[in-house]
């Protein structure tokens, strides 16, 4: 049974809200109706429902397996899912998760359905693997190709996360380094530079941040929070996540390094759904939403549509702005060969191995980069203050002559 949010109307015509549990939206018809109301508006909601989070990329890829190894060795689903949601060594909120599937099954709900009914708990790919094995009976091998594919995406975002962790260290290492410096080394020459003369512009303004670091912290904590809290808001707004999507693959170097990623991301999704017999059409509309890139995904609606109309599948992905061309070539010749499965496997590993190279770049670019920043800040604080004490004593060597 379903919660609803309703607003329904009275005799006098007076609009009543309100949340009521039924069946179906015919069922709450019914009910307001006995009531004296007349049904205006109703929403399904999720109240008194438990909402779970994303599973991860690891723990999708443990349950696939577990369920795949489970079913082969001749176990039933039922028995499967609850061996599973007993299991002591996962989350507690997990295993509730796969409990909750568990009775949606036991009601004789398809697996697929009893997923999908946990809202964005798992990955509409999943979702519809799922529901296609379901259909050719292959349930097993389907779970194993599934456990495959999110064992890979998960050692890629790892990777990606530990190439990452240097770049980081850095930036924070560089913002102590600087906070040190302003907050508690720079203003110990106050005393000295008040006794000097005109201060050359660069020594002026870095005293000027000193000063400002050292007496108004609070006021930069406070515009980092703010800054932090503008920078959500504002690329959560799909205008502007589209522009700075585009930008992104257009750059030099940045941009190229970036296609690969997004072209190996999108090719695995699609070998993964066409493998396992899933209609083309379908399976692009679901491996888009994988891509990562707004701009990237907008554009699909028009090539689905151009497919569909009977239009190559190479032709399709060729129109796509941030895909990089190699794809293309080996979709032409899939199709050209009748064997579009196989180099959709082919081209997909090839693509893997791609964009981990592509993402050990983009780690190599990065860290020189914050090097020279860090060297720049450090070269102009000593350079701000050493220019003043040099000039210092050649005034004093200049009087003694």
């Amino acid at each position: 049974m379903a919660n609803f949010r309703y607003k329904a109307q009275d005799k006098e015509g007076k609009i009543i809200s309100g949340t009521q549990a039924a069946g179906s939206e015919n069922e709450l018809h019914e009910k307001l109706k006995g009531d004296g109301l007349f049904l205006i508006e109703a929403k399904e909601t999720s109240v008194g429902k438990k909402r779970y989070k994303r599973l991860k990329y690891d723990r999708l890829s443990d349950f696939s397996r577990n369920l795949s190894k489970l079913l082969a060795a001749g176990v039933t689903l039922v028995r499967a899912l609850k061996i599973i949601s007993d299991d002591e060594s996962i989350p507690q909120k997990e295993r509730e998760l796969y409990a909750d599937v568990l009775k949606l099954v036991r009601t004789g709900m398809p697996l697929s359905d009893a997923m999908e009914e946990q809202g964005d708990t798992f990955p509409s790919l999943f979702v519809n693997m799922i529901r296609s094995a379901e259909s050719s009976g292959n349930l097993d091998d389907t779970a194993a190709n599934m456990a495959e594919y999110y064992s890979k995406e998960y050692k890629i975002s790892q990777k990606i996360s530990s190439s990452m962790t240097y770049p980081k260290i850095l930036s924070v290492l560089i913002v102590l380094v600087v906070t040190v410096i302003m907050g508690f080394v720079l203003p110990q020459f106050d005393d000295l530079f008040a006794q000097m003369g005109e201060l050359p512009l660069a020594t002026r303004v870095l005293m000027a941040i000193s000063g400002f670091v050292a007496h108004r912290w609070y006021v930069l904590i406070f515009a980092a929070i703010l800054l932090f809290m503008l920078y959500k808001i504002v690329f959560s707004i799909p205008a502007i996540r589209f522009w700075i999507d585009r930008i992104e693959i257009h750059l030099p170097k940045i941009g190229k390094l970036r296609r690969i990623i997004y072209t190996a991301r999108f090719a695995r999704t699609l070998s993964s759904l066409y493998s396992a017999g899933i209609p083309i059409i379908t399976c692009l509309q679901i491996a888009k939403t994988t891509v990562g890139n707004l701009y990237i995904e907008s554009q699909f609606d028009d090539m689905i549509a151009k497919v569909r109309g009977g239009e190559n599948l190479s032709a399709g992905i060729d129109s796509i702005d941030g895909f990089v061309k190699k794809l293309t070539s080996s979709v032409s010749v899939g199709e050209e060969t009748g064997e579009l499965d196989s180099m959709l496997v082919s081209i997909a590993d090839q693509m893997d191995y791609d964009a981990e190279i592509a993402t050990e770049k983009l780690v190599a670019m990065i860290e020189p980069v914050m090097i020279v920043i860090m060297a720049v800040i450090v070269g102009f604080i000593m350079i701000a203050i050493i220019q003043p004490i040099y000039g210092s004593y050649q005034s004093i060597a200049d009087t003694a002559m």
